[in-house]
C-alpha cells in the first residue's frame, strides 16, 4: 500500500471560520472538501511542508502555526500520515491558486461539509476547542 506524508494548515478568521478548500484535479475525492496542504517533500519537514503547499495553493506566506494533531488514515489505496496545524497568522487573503473553491466555515458547520474521511477526526476536534 502506497505511503503519503501530507501536512495540512487550518486557518481561522477573525470570526472563528476555518477555511476549506475544494479537492479538484480528480480522484475519488474531486468535488470533496477539506484543509488545504499537500505532499512533504524529501528533505522537507512538516512546516516547511506546509508553508510551501500554502504559498502554491493560496498564495498566503505563513506567520506563526502551531502543531495541532497528527493522525494516520487508511483508504483501499494508500495510508495517510497528516500533520495539522493551526495556523496563526498569514500574509496575503488566500485565493484558489489552482482553481479550487474556498469557503470560511464555522467550526459548528464543518460536519454539514462533504469533508474527506480522513479529516473527520480534526473536525471533531475543532468543534470541542471551540465550545
Amino acid at each position: 500500500m502506497r505511503r503519503l506524508r501530507v501536512a495540512a494548515g487550518i486557518l481561522r478568521d477573525t470570526c472563528g471560520r476555518v477555511l476549506i478548500a475544494e479537492r479538484v484535479g480528480g480522484g475519488p475525492f474531486q468535488g470533496m472538501w477539506e484543509f488545504p496542504g499537500g505532499k512533504i517533500g524529501n528533505g522537507e519537514s512538516p512546516e516547511q511542508a506546509l508553508g510551501r503547499e500554502l504559498s502554491e495553493e493560496l498564495g498566503v506566506e505563513l506567520g506563526a502555526v502551531e502543531r495541532f494533531m497528527h493522525l494516520e488514515h487508511d483508504y483501499p489505496d494508500r495510508s495517510v500520515s497528516i500533520h495539522f496545524f493551526l495556523v496563526r497568522g498569514w500574509k496575503n487573503e488566500p485565493a484558489g491558486l489552482e482553481g479550487q473553491a474556498l469557503r470560511w466555515v464555522a467550526p459548528a458547520q464543518l460536519g454539514d461539509q462533504n469533508i474527506v474521511p480522513a479529516d473527520v477526526p480534526v473536525i471533531e476536534a475543532l468543534q470541542q476547542m471551540a465550545s
